[in-house]
């Protein structure tokens, strides 16, 4: 019944409903709010992070984590780099950068919602013909 997945759970931390945390976060991986935060929130690491907001959960600060899923209350902008979902009952007063959105009915935006195109590669690649002959 409780024995070892082979699939890794996307959350690796919680905090939990009834916690106030005051101060910055940064986490790798996937991190699950219950509680209440008042500072900004970032993933780190080489992986994209994964942030979920539930929806007894309040954010006072800003959010920059490449997927993020929605369901609470936040006052500060948000920047999911990958992938934003705000479920019914998100709250969010600040703006919203995103490359990919969902948006449920009944989730609230007080802010503009930003489409981040993707990073153009900045190297320039010169072709030359297989013979060495220009015509």
């Amino acid at each position: 019944m409780f024995g070892k997945s082979n699939k890794p759970s996307p959350i690796d931390s919680l905090i939990g409903a009834g916690s106030t945390i005051e101060g910055d976060i940064t986490f790798t991986g996937g991190l699950r709010i219950d509680g209440h935060v008042k500072g900004n929130v970032k993933a780190t690491g080489s992986k994209p992070g994964t942030l979920v907001v539930s929806e007894l959960a309040k954010v006072e600060g800003e959010i920059d984590v490449a997927h993020v899923v929605i369901n609470g209350t936040i006052a500060g902008p948000v920047r999911g780099s990958e992938y934003v979902e705000l479920l019914p009952k998100a709250r969010v007063t600040g703006n919203v950068s995103y490359k990919s959105i969902e948006i449920h009915v009944g989730a609230i935006v007080m802010g503009q919602l930003v489409y981040e195109s993707p990073q153009k590669n900045d190297k320039i690649i010169e072709l030359k013909p297989a013979s060495g002959k220009t015509d």
